[in-house]
């Protein structure tokens, strides 16, 4: 399938319907309700003056820096890596490949090496823990990164040579378990930006580039995700394609390795995400809800385990009663936090241990992360940058909910906002 091909394809989508048009006075209404949010949960849109001298320096003589660096790395430029995002992503950090060895699976996951711009010393670093996450509003986006940097030297853009952190994980084909993990700084060199939609349509075409290698990664990650679910693994979203579930699942197993090789091969504390569990009524009272619903009926062999109860009863689920599953289970489920303590592991994924690695550009728990994992040293603030990393991500959420409320009450719908984007138009045309 040609690029021309592709950009057909996308255009066929919802995606690529066209902006959502609103007249000027709403676009105003629009602009003080994202003030008024900002202010309410203390949220800071412009970044300061220095933050961005600081990132427009940095991203000054670019190639000459990465060609610097390229003896003192693992030089990884060679491989056939590509990256699979939104339509409307701004910025790519992280990039897949795949090899299929006789007796093993090797999966690498390259994240962008933002710390090696926004370290400690840098304001850029300060503004990061002071923003905590990036803020994603329909149409509307707050960066925790400076774009400058973000959106350049720290994505991973077709054909450029660019600095990353890869996890390299040797998994055994038979139980996909983990052989071996390595982590290390590398350069490497995207061979193609894919859309979701892109990538879904490679997966179709034989001919196409990169179909044998999304067709492995594909197999790889359906194979993760049958076995998440059977080891109990909650699965909210039974429906998704092949392309989000390949993000998905090779997400999930770089941000797994990373954290156990953080814990057990190192020993050191880490910024980890723990999720309780709900106490038993609480599951008792969400299934009943559910088993209650018209159509509906938990499968009995699953009752035993409520997270495979729920996935169970999704599968065969009419689709009108998704999402009324979906909140009984959101209902009765707690916070997930960050601490610098796995202590109790991630209820819903039914992880013993998880953390955040791969999303460094916009969620400061990954950033904090991969400083660690660089230098194998503690911040020695490390709780209270747990504690800021959730109470923001928190009143994102909150600020998300709010925008989203007030949209639908000036009679726009959300899910298009976010998929088509905003256009102002003239009154007097």
């Amino acid at each position: 399938m040609t690029a021309d091909q592709d950009a057909q394809a996308d255009a066929g989508t919802a995606e690529g319907q066209g902006p959502v048009e609103i007249d000027e006075e709403l676009a105003r209404h629009l602009e003080n309700k994202r003030e008024e949010l900002f202010e309410k949960f203390d949220l800071r849109d412009e970044f300061p003056p220095e933050v961005v001298e600081e990132a427009e320096q940095r991203t000054t003589d670019v190639q000459e820096e990465i060609q610097d660096e390229v003896d003192e790395r693992e030089d990884l430029r060679e491989l056939t890596a590509f990256t699979v995002d939104p339509i409307d992503a701004q910025d790519f950090d992280d990039a897949l490949s795949i090899d299929i060895r006789e007796d093993e699976i090797v999966l690498y996951v390259h994240i962008a090496d933002v710390t090696h711009y926004v370290n400690p010393e840098t304001a850029m670093w300060d503004e990061a823990v002071d923003r905590g996450n990036t803020i994603y509003l329909p149409a509307y986006t707050v960066h925790m990164l400076p774009p400058t940097l973000a959106e350049t030297v720290c994505s991973l853009v077709p054909n450029e040579d660019r600095l990353a952190h890869t996890v390299e994980m040797h998994l055994d084909p038979e139980n996909l378990g983990y052989e071996n993990i390595e982590i290390y700084k590398s350069v490497i060199r995207s061979d193609e930006r894919l859309t979701y939609t892109q990538a879904e349509n490679r997966l179709e075409d034989p001919d196409a580039d990169l179909h044998d290698e999304l067709s492995e990664v594909w197999e790889l990650a359906d194979e993760m995700h049958e076995q998440r679910k059977e080891d109990g693994s909650l699965v909210l979203n039974p429906k998704r394609d092949r392309a989000h579930t390949i993000i998905e699942e090779c997400m999930l197993k770089a941000n797994k390795a990373v954290t156990h090789e953080l814990m057990w091969d190192r020993g050191v504390e880490a910024m980890y995400r723990v999720h309780p569990q709900p106490a038993p009524e609480e599951w008792d009272e969400a299934l009943q809800e559910i088993q209650d619903l018209n159509g509906v009926s938990i499968p009995g062999s699953a009752w035993d385990d409520p997270r495979k109860a729920v996935n169970a009863t999704l599968e065969e689920a009419p689709g009108r009663q998704l999402d009324k599953i979906q909140w009984a289970v959101m209902k009765v489920m707690p916070r997930a936090k960050y601490m610098n303590d796995p202590f109790g592991g991630h209820h819903a994924l039914n992880f013993e241990i998880y953390g955040h690695f791969t999303s460094p550009i916009r969620r400061l728990s990954d950033l904090i992360n991969h400083w660690i994992v660089y230098t194998n040293d503690v911040p020695e603030d490390l709780i209270a940058l747990c504690d800021r990393a959730s109470d923001k991500q928190q009143a994102a959420e909150k600020c998300e909910r709010e925008y989203k409320k007030f949209l639908e009450e000036v009679g726009l719908d959300p899910a298009a906002v976010n998929n088509r984007g905003l256009e102002v138009v003239d009154d007097e045309e």
